[in-house]
This record gives C-alpha cells, structure tokens and sequence, in this order.
C-alpha cells in the first residue's frame, strides 16, 4: 500500500500504509484504555477498533481521560 496523510488532533501525520485504529494508537504510543477515539466526526467504539481503517484524508481526534476530584 502507499503512504498516507491523516490529521491527528490537528496535526497533519503521515503513515507508510493505512492502519487499523488500534495500530495507529499503538504507532502514535497512545495508551489505548484511557481514550475515546473520532474518525471524521463520529465516535468509533473501542469494540469496532480492529475493523475501523484509517485512510487518506481521514481526521482522528484522540481525546485523553483524566481523572480527579
């Protein structure tokens, strides 16, 4: 496959090939059980991760949980 361009958070990445979305969290070195993950405006499932490719073009939000109180 041919590289790729995503937008990650804002910042225009590029990739040797397209990903599943638990390889791009593990490619960026994101700790996958404390974020929520956005393809292009919609809120994937952590369920629907291994199915879901990240292509060309495609915008990705990766927002972090944090707790306190």
């Amino acid at each position: 496959m041919a590289a790729i361009t995503i937008i990650v958070n804002g910042e225009e990445r590029d990739l040797d090939s397209e990903l599943d979305l638990n390889d791009l969290l593990r490619h960026l070195a994101v700790p996958e059980k404390s974020v929520a993950v956005e393809l292009n405006g919609k809120v994937v499932s952590r369920i629907d991760w291994p199915q879901t490719i990240v292509s060309e073009g495609d915008t990705i939000e990766v927002v972090h949980f944090v707790g306190g109180g």
